[in-house]
């Protein structure tokens, strides 16, 4: 491809042929040339976008439409033989979605740019219905539909924000079924188209204020019921991706009952209508006070039953003999301990006294054959004292005359001398 500016070809304008400074200006028609090439490169485009202003006077032959992005502030001048228009198969309006096949034109005179269409087709409802689906398979596919994202609605939001039309019926639904629930409950409306071109954007917008406000809790997006084209906006892939992106927990509630716009799955809650969203979003107050109501009366209850089962098993506890009479143990202890102790008692004085008698009869026996009851019935125990010894005198020989005696009677000791001696013979007893 050739630079323009590099172009030495002898036909070439000879203003762009000299270096460009602020000494050497080029003159507006060589910026326009170099514009209108730069451009006819571009070539023949298909294009996709809404129709929002349409311009066609009887008996021109060129029609003026601007075309604008769905998704974002932008839009784009087009012409187009009005034949065009009146020939579409569907009749075209503003509003209307259509993709256009042209090429860039650069009028010089004005400075303006436009494209220059040759070819239009209306985006039908099966290609918009299709092209949702194709949308929903991909968002589904990177995981923004998962429940583990979804961020749990407050019980009670201190204040709500809220964005819908203005003046619409989804509004007044919302508000006064909030506030017939919840009389304190406090509302940040943001007011948006929520149909057309400037849907998004301005959709996008509140969305962002709200989400930077840090009083509110929660935020609903509300529309009424409309055809596929009028709930397209909640459909769109900004718009989407910028509910999943935000941190304050967003309830969607578009349309109807059967209408489902890709919002509805990527929001933190999906409501069947505006009133289905205030109505799960703001507890009701004479609910809310009959359900504590029945709780306390609960509560009581419990506390009285398990009050009077703790009494119950008190007083079966009470009642058993160990805690009835406590010392009842003790005293049976004791009396038993008594018992032993007089048996004991009884037991070591009866041996004690048998064995008493048993030493008595054992004293009276020795007695009756030791040498003391034989002294005491008048014999006399003689020991020869020859020295500091004695010996017992058995027989006269031990005694010679003069030997030193001591005779020991009952109640004491003589002291004698042998004389003489006698031997008696004993005779046996017939």
């Amino acid at each position: 491809m050739t630079d323009p500016e590099k172009t030495t070809s002898p036909t070439a304008n000879p203003d762009t042929r000299q270096a460009n400074s602020a000494e050497n200006p080029w003159p507006v028609r060589s910026i326009a040339l170099k514009v209108v090439q730069w451009i006819d490169r571009l070539g023949s485009v298909w294009v996709e976008g809404q129709i929002t202003q349409m311009n066609v006077r009887p008996g021109t032959r060129t029609a003026f439409l601007v075309l604008r992005d769905p998704a974002a502030d932008m839009s784009l001048s087009v012409t187009c033989d009005p034949a065009l228009l009146r020939n579409s198969p569907v009749p075209l309006q503003e509003g209307s979605r259509v993709v256009v096949y042209g090429k860039f034109s650069y009028f010089t005179g004005r400075g303006t740019l436009s494209l220059r269409i040759t070819e239009i087709r209306p985006v039908g409802i099966g290609e918009l219905l299709a092209r949702i689906e194709r949308l929903k398979a991909l968002l589904s596919a990177e995981g923004l539909f998962d429940p583990r994202l979804k961020r749990p609605i407050p019980f009670l939001p201190g204040t709500i924000g809220l964005i819908t039309g203005r003046a619409s019926a989804a509004e007044r639904d919302v508000l006064s079924v909030a506030r017939s629930r919840w009389p304190a409950v406090r509302f940040e409306i943001r007011n948006t188209a929520v149909q057309g071109p400037t849907a998004v954007p301005q959709i996008l917008t509140a969305l962002a204020e709200l989400d930077r406000d840090p009083e509110i809790a929660v935020i609903v997006l509300a529309r009424g019921g409309g055809s596929v084209e009028d709930l397209l906006p909640f459909s769109d892939e900004t718009l989407c991706r910028a509910i999943v992106s935000a941190t304050t927990p967003i309830v969607s509630a578009i349309g109807h009952e059967p209408d489902n716009p890709l919002s509805d799955y990527v929001a933190d809650l999906r409501a069947a209508t505006p009133t289905d969203a205030a109505k799960r979003i703001v507890p009701d107050a004479a609910a809310e006070l009959a359900m504590i109501h029945d709780w306390r009366e609960r509560s009581a209850a419990a506390l009285r039953g398990w009050v009077q089962r703790e009494l119950r098993a008190l007083d079966q506890l009470r009642s058993r003999p160990v805690l009835a009479a406590p010392l009842r143990q003790l005293d049976q202890r004791y009396e038993e301990a008594e018992r032993l102790r007089t048996a004991a008692r009884r037991a070591v004085e009866h041996g004690l006294t048998a064995e008493s008698t048993a030493t008595r009869h054992l004293r009276e026996k020795l007695t009756a054959v030791g040498p003391a009851a034989t002294l005491a019935r008048g014999y006399a125990v003689v020991q020869r004292v020859s020295g500091k010894e004695r010996h017992v005198v058995h027989e006269v020989a031990d005694s010679p005359p003069g030997a030193q005696l001591r005779i020991r009677v009952a109640d004491g000791a003589i002291s004698a001398a042998a004389l003489s001696g006698q031997i008696i013979t004993k005779e046996p007893r017939p």
